[in-house]
């Protein structure tokens, strides 16, 4: 997926200036997509160049002038050509499982600090899930288009609920009683049939 994609997307919702655009990815988008402003005012540049959408000047007084982007019949066909073609599941990069895999090698204070922080976040994430989740559908049902939204806060709900749990059986099982050496690394695991 490119940001492209993403933009078009977001913009099936409704027309949108390019701040719109940044504060949507900031609390619906940007939870599986990450890009920072610039970025999305270079992509909205090169979409116009493509013709797939396009930018009405609204005049405002007493501050600068903004576009307002409309996707066009072009862009929507864009979208729809993109989403035809099978996705593919997302890598991992992850720093922290990194650090889990050479454990023995690790400051386990540092690791244990660097775990609750994590918890915290995940913790976060969650409770804003839920929150979204209630507010936008409280009875837990959704019109057809907006059902990929309701699927894709539950599937936020889940993940960051099982990333919670991770954090907290990691946590325990690295307590300052227990013994690292009894922690089963995942090579050894799916060699001994555990995994």
């Amino acid at each position: 997926m490119a940001l492209g994609d993403a933009i078009l997307a977001c913009l099936t919702e409704r027309p949108m200036t390019g701040y719109e655009l940044a504060k949507t990815f900031d609390t619906s988008i940007g939870f599986f997509w990450k890009a920072d402003h610039q970025q999305i005012y270079r992509e909205l540049s090169k979409l116009r160049d493509r013709g797939h959408v396009q930018a009405r000047e609204v005049v405002q007084t007493g501050k600068p002038n903004k576009l307002v982007y409309t996707l066009t019949p072009e862009g929507r066909a864009a979208l729809k050509h993109w989403a035809a073609r099978p996705s593919r599941p997302a890598s991992i990069k992850d720093d922290l499982l990194v650090r889990m895999f050479a454990l023995e090698a690790v400051d386990i204070d540092a690791l244990r600090a660097d775990i609750m922080a994590r918890l915290e976040h995940h913790r976060d994430r969650q409770s804003r899930y839920e929150r979204i989740l209630a507010k936008r559908f409280p009875d837990g049902t959704a019109p057809h288009a907006d059902l990929g939204k309701l699927l894709n806060l539950r599937l936020g709900v889940r993940h960051e609920r099982a990333v919670v749990e991770w954090c907290e059986e990691a946590l325990e099982m690295l307590s300052s009683g227990a013994e690292v050496s009894n922690v089963t690394r995942i090579g050894e695991a799916a060699r001994e049939g555990k995994i």
